[in-house]
């Protein structure tokens, strides 16, 4: 069963910045639209950023001008550069995709486990 594994979290002053990243735990065929989500404390999870195979992006309007997703197809990773953090993005992120394919066959909607985002003011 392929997992989604992300790493890049942790503690950062008001103003800082932080890479997180995400790659599937195997070998895997193919995967589709990549995301990231947050989840702060006693909040709803929210998309934070998307990015397709072609490379196409979508951001949340409180993170445009701010972060910049990416992804590197032969790795099938996925990255998330986050500048000039606020203590309003503290929350646990967690990677996602819609449809990831190994030779075991396909798993849909996938998050991984979260890593957490701490901004201090």
């Amino acid at each position: 069963q392929v997992q989604l594994v992300e790493s890049g979290g942790g503690l950062v002053q008001a103003g800082g910045s932080l890479r997180l990243s995400c790659a599937p735990s195997g070998s895997i065929v193919s995967i589709n639209v990549m995301n990231w989500y947050r989840q702060a404390p006693g909040m709803q999870r929210e998309l934070v950023a998307g990015i397709n195979w072609g490379g196409s992006r979508n951001y949340a309007d409180s993170v445009k001008g701010r972060f910049t997703i990416s992804r590197d197809n032969a790795k099938s990773t996925m990255y998330l550069q986050m500048n000039s953090l606020k203590p309003e993005d503290t929350a646990v992120y967690y990677c996602h995709t819609d449809r990831v394919c190994s030779g075991y066959g396909c798993a849909y909607n996938l998050f991984g486990q979260g890593t957490q985002v701490t901004v201090s003011s």
